[in-house]
């Protein structure tokens, strides 16, 4: 996660949202902090979101896009 910090990232959570945006910060359990944020359901663009907060333990994978 070190090599994605301040590049763009896929977060797929649980419930089936997917998050795009800049990694800004994450912490120990994952817990991570994105920038320029826009949120995906089901393939589909959903919204623009800005800075987001995720939890760790509801990411399913974070990938560099």
């Amino acid at each position: 996660l070190n090599h994605s910090r301040n590049k763009t990232v896929i977060v797929e959570l649980k419930n089936g949202y997917r998050y795009i945006g800049k990694l800004n910060a994450f912490d120990i359990h994952i817990n991570i902090v994105l920038n320029d944020a826009v949120e995906h359901k089901d393939g589909e663009f959903k919204r623009k979101l800005g800075t987001v907060f995720i939890r760790g333990d509801t990411i399913t994978v974070i990938s560099p896009s």
